[in-house]
């Protein structure tokens, strides 16, 4: 034991003063104003990007960082779904329903100083629908005909047959405007219309956005907004526990959200979003080209126990591609509800009494990590072995959403009533309908509410009794953020993490 000598202790205690003292003034001295003054937000996300244009990438991601934010279309979505102005502040639609004449709002700049205007809008759509077109959501862009610069400040689209979901196609993120000025170095460095810049992007780590101070509506209340990409659950919660991370709109550790509803500093948002998260299967692959196979899939999947075990409970059932608080779904769970007899059975029937192997591709977020090691003990039950290979998102997007390299995966699809995509031929699930196609074009001509809705639960039915894949549950939002942090969405009716009425309060 070491022994001080007389007066040791006053003068330690004086320089441990001193210390803490110069301490707290360089902590405070090494706040910026924007970091003082708390309009700077950390926002924690699970996936990074692949690159940063919305208009020629698949990946959520790409919107959830750059919709609304960093670019602007014609319409938007609101926090609740509804389709509002945006970069149009007004709209007609002629009688017979093939005329949109779009007024624009004047007075707009893109981020690098050049004025928006209707050309703008010409060159972006012709580019979305034009034969080389790289959008990921070129159907959106199917039904226009022409689009014509009447002056400046207006556009008419003419349409090729009335289309009652056209300005809520102009309000995905993949119908966003563009300059022609940028249009090379959208990916690295998106050049927008929208109230927040872009500054850089440390590849592996975070995107960092700017206020624009040249932005034509409400300003942004924030100076900043860092998009920090941590995949790993236990490190998103060290994160939102440390502060480093002011926010996670998709918080991916649902187990530890009861410890931040009893943690004051925090509030836990949860509400609903468009994201069906499924078991696909390759339609055009064996043995999955057989109808009787991905029944028995089907079959074999216990629901309840996925979103308990991965999920922590937070998770609607779904037995087809359609979110459960549209008016329109249609609850087709016991159509294919868990009975591994019968799974065994129709096996047997389609000549796999003795199962098979197959891959079981998983991306990183925790519901397909987490869920895939549930399903493959599932599928093991009844003869089938599904071997399990962990891929990065890059490494997904290319090889299973590109390249079809794959037998099963495990997906969230978080775009907006999204389920045109079983008509595309060229999809990665393989599937081929006319049934289905026919259904979806009745559906593009009509514009009677009652019989959108018909047309709608129609289509559900069609690949729920096509067994294309096996419906697991309606993924939840489920977010973690600072309890001083006012406006951030709490459903995600799309991919987006719109900070433009986020604000810190007193």
């Amino acid at each position: 034991m070491r022994i001080r000598k007389r007066g040791e202790g006053k003068t330690m205690n004086r320089l441990m003063k001193l210390v803490t003292t110069a301490a707290v003034l360089a902590a405070a001295s090494a706040l910026t104003p924007a970091f003082a003054a708390n309009n700077a937000i950390t926002v924690g996300m699970v996936l990074e990007p692949p690159n940063l244009d919305p208009t020629s990438g698949a990946a959520a991601a790409i919107r959830e960082v750059t919709y609304a934010n960093i670019f602007q279309g014609l319409t938007r979505f609101d926090g609740n779904g509804a389709i509002i102005p945006d970069l149009a502040k007004s709209w007609d639609i002629s009688a017979d329903g093939l005329t949109y004449t779009f007024h624009l709002v004047t007075g707009v700049k893109f981020h690098d100083g050049s004025p928006f205007s209707a050309d703008d809008v010409k060159f972006s759509l012709d580019r979305a629908r034009a034969p080389d077109s790289t959008n990921a959501q070129k159907g959106l862009f199917a039904d226009i005909a022409s689009v014509d610069v009447v002056d400046a400040a207006t556009v008419k689209i003419t349409l090729k047959k009335p289309n009652g979901n056209f300005l809520f196609n102009m309000a995905w993120g993949d119908a966003v405007i563009l300059s022609p000025k940028s249009i090379a170095t959208e990916a690295t460095n998106p050049v927008g219309t929208g109230p927040f810049k872009f500054v850089n992007w440390v590849k592996g780590d975070h995107v960092e956005l700017a206020k624009f101070d040249g932005y034509w509506g409400t300003p942004a209340k924030l100076d900043k907004v860092t998009f920090k990409f941590i995949a790993d659950p236990s490190a998103a919660f060290a994160a939102v526990m440390a502060g480093d991370v002011d926010a996670f709109p998709q918080y991916p550790s649902p187990e530890t959200l009861e410890q931040f509803k009893a943690d004051p500093r925090f509030q836990v948002i949860v509400g609903s979003t468009e994201g069906e998260t499924i078991l696909a299967m390759n339609n055009g692959k064996k043995p999955f080209d057989n109808i009787k196979v991905r029944e028995a899939v089907a079959h074999a999947i216990n629901r309840k126990e996925i979103i308990d075990g991965a999920m922590f409970g937070y998770g609607t059932p779904i037995g087809t591609h359609f979110a459960p608080h549209n008016p329109a779904y249609v609850d087709l769970t016991a159509q294919s509800n868990y009975d591994p007899e019968k799974s065994k059975a129709l096996l047997k029937e389609a000549g796999y009494p003795d199962g098979f192997t197959v891959s079981l591709k998983l991306p990183p977020p925790p519901y397909a990590r987490r869920g895939g090691e549930i399903i493959a003990a599932q599928l093991a039950k009844v003869g089938i072995k599904a071997e399990i290979t962990n891929v990065e998102w890059a490494q997904w997007l290319e090889q299973v959403f590109k390249g079809k390299d794959y037998d099963l995966t495990i997906v969230s699809h978080t775009e907006p009533m999204d389920i045109d995509i079983y008509g595309r031929d060229n999809y990665y699930f393989n599937y081929k309908s006319d049934a289905f196609k026919k259904i979806m074009a009745e559906l593009s001509a009509t514009t009677d509410v009652a019989k959108r809705t018909d047309l709608l639960k129609a289509a559900q039915k069609q690949i729920a009794d096509d067994y294309v894949n096996a419906y697991l549950f309606q993924l939840a939002r489920t977010g973690v953020a600072n309890a001083k942090i006012v406006g951030l969405w709490q459903n995600q009716p799309t991919p987006a993490n719109d900070m433009t009425a986020v604000y810190w309060k007193d």
